[in-house]
């Protein structure tokens, strides 16, 4: 039994992913921003199985056994490489961080001073 794949909501996010790349100047990680928007209509397999169109598999640079990343963000699949993945991870906890040096050499700090008070 297959069933028909929703198309992903291309309407643009309030920050997208690559403007957090952009805005990011400690990361060793380079993703290809992608001007173009594409939907395609395609169809799931009875094993959950999907296949990439073509066009956006070039557009993205996609190739065959590369490890993707999927989610779901309320009712839209998002799928996205790793390294597009761990950019928008950085960049959320980059905005959430308090923090001006290194997040290790403040936990060894907690860490450290809480020893000292036991």
């Amino acid at each position: 039994m297959s069933r028909n794949v929703r198309k992903t909501d291309l309407r643009p996010k309030e920050k997208s992913v690559a403007d957090a790349a952009r805005t990011t100047k400690d990361r060793q990680i380079t993703v290809k921003p992608v001007d173009e928007t594409y939907a395609e209509r395609v169809t799931m397999d009875s094993a959950g199985r999907l296949v990439v169109p073509a066009r956006i598999r070039k557009a993205l640079d996609l190739k065959g056994g590369q490890e993707l990343s999927i989610c779901l963000e309320g009712d839209v699949i998002v799928l996205q490489t790793l390294d597009t993945a761990i950019q928008k991870i950085q960049a959320l906890v980059r905005d959430k961080r308090t923090g001006t040096g290194s997040a290790v050499d403040e936990l060894i700090a907690e860490r450290r001073a809480e020893a000292a008070k036991e």
